[in-house]
């Protein structure tokens, strides 16, 4: 067993937990995160990319949407490098109550939204393919960002600082003396090592998991996991942030975000009972697709790539909600000392991603009060740590402009997202994990049209070469990374998607034979391959 000892722990490495390592190590402390997976795989990593502009909520939240524009225009200050600034539109569709315009457009100057209208000719000039017949338009500041690398550029610019990220380890159990929390016992899920570490003060930044989390330090704490199902195209279709001029309380399928080369549409609001087990429904998957042609009428014309979910951790201090919708956005910062008489646990959970610096902010506000110290937060003034060295916003041709201009050398391995050779080498030089999904994350590798089909074999066999894999060691990444890109895709499984997924069986199961490598070598449960229909496609998620 390993021993550590720090003096704040934060658990969970989705946006809030980085935030909240960063602010605190800035600020001075010695500071650990653990997590239980890589960073932001859980609801930051798995939702539409949007960074409010907080129209959404001027009408019916209007706190949790001042928030959103606050932060708004300080995550481009200090991250411009994780943000596309795409812009946003909301649009009120033939379907849509045309009272409700007046009345979104007066809530957003109240809030200090700067919301203006443009004309539907203007409309269709920057966006030639949305619905001719959409009657009113207005523009927001909102835009798209890159979660892991705004994660990744957190953690770095906190380690700067001294601060510690702890990947892949999950916590087993939280460690009491009397009433007060002192430590946590993780598990390495890599190495299967056990790590226990004692703190000052742990911060709870798990957000839907976050009730769990509490449970073992003998708290009570209510979060509803609510499902939002989105669905990624393979084109582009708009350049802008298109959402629906529509009360969010009763809204599915209302916003079509671009982000990289696809557009992803959402979401839906199911309350699901585990934040770790929410399967997608066929009507979500349908609803998505005729909701969209209310937005962009040809969006049917285009191919939906993969169906996947995430949880909103929506915190509410007693009793359950019966409209998901209905429970606020803004965020909740939970002291378990006079709520629990629980001392050195401290619990955030609730908001957006968009304001994450806000609610880290806040959180180690309260951490000093605790430990007795004044220390000022300087993140709202801080330029985040970026690899490349540019401060400025990302933009959709600038992987293919560093190509033709010999930045990004070497051969090409994933032609659609456009990732070489020598990015991923190096990327492997200092990860020393066997996931193929890190490369995904850190370089969006098979996160394109084929979603893997052309380029997983390749990056197997640089991983097998460059880090000196078993074969079986390189089946079993090579499997998961699969694994994972087809249980996305197995719910968008018609027209020309099933004939690009029947090419990928080809190559992998027809020419690879991946599914007739003896059991055990692979990674591949026997019993979990199953023939679906009669379409020839088998499902190995």
């Amino acid at each position: 067993m390993q021993k550590k000892s720090t003096e704040v722990l934060v658990i969970g490495g989705g946006v809030t937990g980085c935030g909240v390592l960063f602010d605190l190590a800035q600020r001075g402390f010695k500071a650990t995160l653990l997590e239980r997976g890589a960073l932001s795989m859980g609801t930051s990593g798995r939702f539409h990319g949007l960074l409010h502009s907080g129209g959404r909520y001027a009408v019916n939240d209007p706190d949790a949407a001042h928030e959103c524009i606050v932060e708004n225009q300080i995550l481009r200050k200090v991250m411009p490098h994780c943000i596309e600034d795409t812009g946003g539109m909301f649009v009120s569709t033939p379907d849509d109550p045309p009272e409700f315009a007046d009345e979104f457009y007066q809530a957003c100057h109240k809030v200090s939204i700067p919301a203006t209208e443009i004309s539907i000719e203007e409309m269709l000039r920057r966006e030639p393919l949305l619905n001719p017949k959409i009657r009113r338009v207005f523009t927001v500041p909102d835009a798209s960002v890159e979660t892991w690398d705004a994660c990744r550029s957190l953690v770095v610019s906190a380690a700067e600082h001294g601060a510690e990220t702890l990947e892949f380890h999950e916590v087993t159990e939280l460690l009491k003396e009397g009433n007060k929390v002192v430590g946590a016992v993780a598990i390495n899920k890599v190495t299967g090592e056990t790590v226990t570490i004692t703190a000052d003060l742990i911060v709870s930044a798990v957000g839907a998991w976050g009730g769990r989390l509490a449970a073992m330090a003998d708290c009570d704490v209510t979060v509803h996991a609510g499902k939002g199902t989105m669905i990624a195209m393979n084109y582009r279709m708009v350049n802008t942030v298109v959402n629906r001029c529509v009360h969010p309380s009763g809204s599915d399928g209302d916003i079509i975000v671009p982000i990289g080369t696809v557009a992803v549409i959402g979401t839906t609001s199911v309350r699901v009972d585990d934040p770790d087990n929410y399967p997608i429904e066929e009507w979500e998957v349908k609803l998505m697709m005729e909701e969209g042609e209310k937005m962009v009428p040809s969006f049917r014309k285009f191919r939906a790539l993969r169906a996947w979910a995430g949880v909103r951790p929506l915190y509410q201090e007693k009793g359950a909600a019966s409209d998901l919708r209905a429970v606020t956005r803004k965020y909740a910062l939970l002291d378990h000392s006079p709520r629990d008489g629980v001392d050195n646990f401290v619990t955030i959970t609730g908001g957006k991603w968009t304001t994450y610096r806000m609610m880290a902010e806040d959180t180690v506000d309260l951490v000093c009060k605790k430990l007795d110290t004044t220390r000022a937060c300087r993140t709202a003034e801080t330029t985040l740590h970026n690899p490349h060295g540019e401060s400025k916003y990302h933009t959709l041709g600038s992987r293919l402009q560093k190509l033709e201009t010999g930045e990004f050398d070497g051969q090409l391995i994933c032609e659609c997202e456009i990732v070489t050779r020598n990015q991923i080498e190096a990327n492997l030089a200092t990860n020393d994990r066997h996931i193929i999904n890190d490369l995904r994350r850190d370089l969006r590798v098979g996160m394109g049209p084929c979603q893997g089909g052309f380029c997983t074999y390749r990056v197997a066999g640089l991983m097998h070469k460059n880090k000196q894999l078993t074969t079986q060691q390189t089946n079993k990444a090579l499997v998961d990374f699969l694994q994972e890109r087809w249980k996305g895709m197995n719910t968008v499984l018609w027209g020309q998607h099933l004939r690009q997924m029947q090419l990928d069986e080809g190559i992998y199961m027809g020419v690879l034979g991946l599914d007739k490598l003896p059991p055990g070598l692979s990674g591949i449960d026997e019993k979990r391959v199953a023939e679906v229909e009669t379409e020839g496609y088998y499902e190995v998620s």
